[in-house]
């Protein structure tokens, strides 16, 4: 795969050498004509009103096209909307129900203050990537003894969880629900995993932290709102279930399996729902307009240098060799996604 990466890279920095070379050799050999031949200037002036007419078909059928891809784009967009919204609510009411816990008393007695006082400003990414050396409090924090039963892990993750940037360090008074989530936070999720290590202690070591996470000691109207909000997640999954440890893995689990995979996988969507191609044509369709019909036109009427004209011919000429060596790749690669 890195060598097929590889060669697709070398071949497109090998046809903007051969474009570019183009461009320049046909200046110079423009520019010598130019030079040598008295009558060349009005040859430069005849050609003109032909390149301005071929440049402009061009452009005409480069923006119907490109009008016709900006619909069909906002077609495809707003069911990506649609489909991101329902999963993004159910984040919403997967965080929230992690906000609530996570400002209960399940933690043992002065967790949460050991917590925020010696290691306040440590990320649980930061702990998942200790390997890299760039967080010496990280590397600290794996060698404490853990007096509260190793629940400073999951103190760490769901507080993770409660975060909308990865770099934040404390969490806000207020928790924000945003409308999308940032890429950023949600790869991090997923390349750490966030909530797998919840959905494990309360899916298979329970036992091990009975005592160490008291469940009971959420409120009871607290325990009915996150049973409520769960239903509203999913409502076969979570319709008779009944606060416990059974009910809390079951929830990471859901959160872990379905519901950060889908958000990344719709937020890539987001990222690629303008196609490479489509940006590569607008931006030929822009060197047509600029350099095949204004700067003739211009030319025409202004009478500019010979070697402004020289220079948009050698642009355009060489702007459509390039695409006519590299749009296969462009076409095999929209074939691909």
């Amino acid at each position: 795969m890195r060598n097929k990466s590889w060669t697709k890279g070398l071949y497109a920095i090998i046809a903007y050498v051969i474009s570019g070379a183009l461009c320049v050799v046909l200046i110079f050999v423009f520019w010598q004509k130019n030079e040598s031949s008295l009558v060349f200037g009005e040859v430069l002036k005849t050609h003109a009103i032909i390149f301005i007419g071929l440049s402009g078909i061009l452009s005409a059928i480069l923006m119907v096209f490109l009008a016709s891809s900006a619909l069909s784009l906002n077609v495809i967009k707003a069911k990506i909307i649609s489909r991101t919204s329902k999963i993004t609510q159910q984040m919403h009411h997967i965080r929230n129900i992690a906000e609530i816990l996570f400002n209960s008393n399940i933690w043992q007695p002065g967790l949460k203050e050991f917590m925020e006082k010696d290691f306040a400003d440590l990320t649980y990414f930061e702990v998942k990537e200790f390997y890299k050396g760039n967080c010496k409090m990280a590397i600290e924090f794996l060698q404490e003894t853990h007096p509260f039963g190793e629940t400073e892990n999951l103190y760490l993750e769901m507080k993770s969880l409660l975060m909308t940037q990865p770099k934040e360090k404390h969490l806000p008074e207020t928790i924000t629900y945003p409308e999308s989530y940032d890429n950023k936070i949600i790869e991090k999720w997923v390349e750490h995993k966030s909530g797998s290590g919840l959905w494990y202690v309360f899916g298979y070591k329970y036992g091990n932290y009975k005592d160490s996470l008291n469940l009971d000691a959420v409120f009871e109207r607290h325990q009915e709102k996150i049973l409520t909000l769960a239903n509203t997640i999913d409502h076969e999954i979570f319709e008779s279930s009944s606060f416990n440890d059974v009910f809390l893995a079951k929830l990471w689990e859901y959160m872990t399996k379905e519901v950060i995979p889908k958000l990344n996988q719709f937020n890539g969507q987001m990222k690629r729902i303008t196609p490479r191609l489509v940006r590569y044509l607008y931006f030929v369709f822009l060197i047509l307009v600029i350099f095949g019909v204004l700067l003739p036109i211009l030319y025409l009427m202004i009478d500019f240098s010979n070697l402004a004209i020289i220079a948009g011919y050698s642009i355009v000429i060489s702007t459509i060799f390039h695409v006519a060596i590299t749009f296969h790749t462009f076409l095999t690669e929209e074939a691909n996604n």
